[in-house]
């Protein structure tokens, strides 16, 4: 191979600039004991402050066509004089080396952008690699903006309320800590304040006028009569108006969409808890010895719900324009309120769980939830809800159906009230039940009887036991 071809090479920065085939074909036969020329040191110097080449003899072999090392020292000048140039795929500049840009990550697949919430670091503080700086609310979540290495926070691009899109930049961190301003708090405050360490200021003190030169002020005039059917205004300064989350926002639209779009008619009944709550009195502590979690009541809930779902498939159907979907699987929505809004984490294939699995799940997605941590994917699809407003207090109350499922499950708050039981009239602690259901799929038979078959097993667990 000709020198030229190799400069040409060199010249157009391709990623094998230092690969074995170009450095062979320019390098003259060396021994392991040969001294390199001052032309050979210089290149090696060069060589090893780009970080590919340690040494000669570990990038070539003895044996190669023979060139001169004032040869060699050209084709690296050359190339050492084009301003940015890649190397193994990766642009090297002299002049933003130092610095790294802190951009959006990819939110979701369904999400195009959010809002910079607010930043977790100020100008002049530390970071480490995949700390967070910065959080991004989306419609269902809120994600985290993590620094790409090590190095100071230099400046911020961005604002707390811009509209941000994946790979927008949002800071710019200086792995050296060059240029970078250190803020503190106290320095936030106007430059024009007075200093006390400067008493050699002279202050003006304001002239005080004599008392001929006051002039007396004109009255002022009485506050309008208002008449007894003028309505009166509330008052503007107490008073506050703070923008919407898009978490918040996405669940108000959502929610009115579903009272647009579906047919919804709630059914409600009572159930008894005392079986229920005597099972988790009586095996709490061995469940929580074996299991590691406690034994609560909306795993008898859910393993309930599944059941009535299985004797009732159309609950856990759907409508797709003309067609109707049925699912042969049972992916239970929970309804979580969280500090920023409602979140509905997903159960996954929730037929095929035990009490102890459901349990264990519904922990670690509620602590998710609540942490703020729950990504789109544990709360993308589901097949049907249950929301437990009794944990709040609520007695009775007709749920909002979930889209796109068809059908909500509303669990309330426990509360001893006379029933008949035998003839006689007992005090029980009972729970009023609701299900809403998108009338344009699921008739009023289908609906009663699934909330019937929810009553059957909460009130009497041993069926699920029995398949009756």
């Amino acid at each position: 191979m000709s020198f030229g071809v190799v400069r040409r090479r060199i010249a157009s920065g391709g990623s094998n600039l230092f690969s074995v085939q170009y450095l062979r074909a320019i390098r003259p036969s060396i021994s392991a004991g040969r001294v390199r020329t001052v032309a050979e040191k210089e290149i090696l110097h060069q060589c090893r402050s780009f970080g590919h080449v340690r040494n000669f003899s570990h990038v070539l072999s003895p044996g190669g066509p023979v060139s001169s090392p004032q040869s060699l020292r050209v084709a690296f000048v050359s190339m050492l004089q084009r301003p940015m140039m890649q190397m193994n795929g990766r642009k090297f500049s002299s002049d933003n080396g130092d610095l790294l840009d802190v951009v959006v990550p990819p939110l979701a697949e369904s999400i195009t952008d959010g809002t910079l919430a607010k930043f977790l670091k100020n100008p002049g503080d530390r970071v480490e690699l995949d700390e967070a700086i910065a959080q991004i609310e989306t419609d269902k979540v809120t994600i985290d903006v993590t620094s790409p290495g090590a190095g100071v926070i230099q400046k911020f691009v961005a604002k707390e309320g811009d509209t941000v899109e994946p790979g927008t930049k949002v800071a710019v961190i200086s792995k050296s800590g060059e240029g970078v301003t250190h803020v503190a708090p106290s320095e936030k405050a106007p430059e024009q304040a007075a200093s006390p360490a400067a008493p050699a200021e002279k202050v003006e003190k304001p002239k005080v006028e004599t008392p001929t030169s006051v002039k007396p002020k004109a009255p002022s005039p009485p506050p309008p009569k208002r008449s007894a059917t003028e309505p009166q205004l509330p008052p503007k300064d107490r008073e506050r108006r703070v923008p919407m989350t898009r978490l918040r926002k996405r669940v108000a639209t959502r929610l009115k969409d579903s009272q647009n779009t579906f047919a919804m008619l709630t059914t409600f009944n009572e159930v008894d808890m005392t079986n229920l709550m005597k099972l988790r009195s009586d095996y709490k502590d061995a469940f929580v010895e074996k299991h590691g979690v406690k034994l609560g009541l909306m795993s008898g809930f859910i393993k309930a719900a599944v059941s009535g779902l299985q004797n009732q498939p159309i609950i856990n159907a759907v409508i797709d324009g003309d067609d109707i979907i049925y699912r042969d699987y049972v992916d239970i929505s929970i309804a979580v309120g969280t500090p920023k809004g409602l979140v509905v984490p997903v159960i996954r294939n929730a037929d095929k769980m035990n009490f102890a699995d459901i349990e264990k799940e519904i922990n670690t997605l509620a602590k998710k939830a609540n942490d703020g941590t729950i990504s789109i994917d544990e709360m993308a699809g589901g097949s049907f809800t249950v929301s437990n407003g009794g944990v709040y207090g609520s007695l009775l109350s007709t749920p909002i159906i979930n889209p796109p499922q068809s059908a909500i499950l509303g669990m309330h708050s426990i509360v001893p009230r006379p029933v008949v039981v035998g003839g006689n009239v007992v005090s029980r602690p009972m729970m009023y039940i609701a299900l809403t259901y998108d009338h344009r799929l699921i008739d009023g038979r289908e609906a009663v009887f699934f909330l019937r078959r929810i009553k059957d097993v909460v009130e009497d667990p041993r069926r699920l036991l029995l398949d009756i």
